[in-house]
């Protein structure tokens, strides 16, 4: 894959996503990602995103239940 933002070359690795809901601190750890080698860019799929985003979803569900101020998932637990 090629960076957008530099045009340099993007490897397969993985990331850790945070996401700060104002109300809850979401760490989703080893997220499967593109990582640009010379700009650091991180790139992440469409089914990626989507996947993300319903991670993040149930995590402020659950945090408005359990009154936690920080959650931490690992990717492939939460995609299941």
């Amino acid at each position: 894959m090629v960076c957008m933002t530099c045009g340099a070359v993007a490897k397969k690795g993985t990331n850790t996503s945070v996401t700060d809901t104002g109300d809850c601190l979401i760490i989703v750890r080893n997220v499967p990602c593109y990582k640009c080698s010379e700009c650091s860019e991180i790139i992440y799929s469409g089914d990626v995103v989507q996947q993300l985003e319903k991670i993040i979803k149930a995590a402020k569900e659950l945090s408005k239940t359990v009154s936690q101020e920080i959650a931490i998932v690992e990717y492939t637990q939460g995609a299941a």
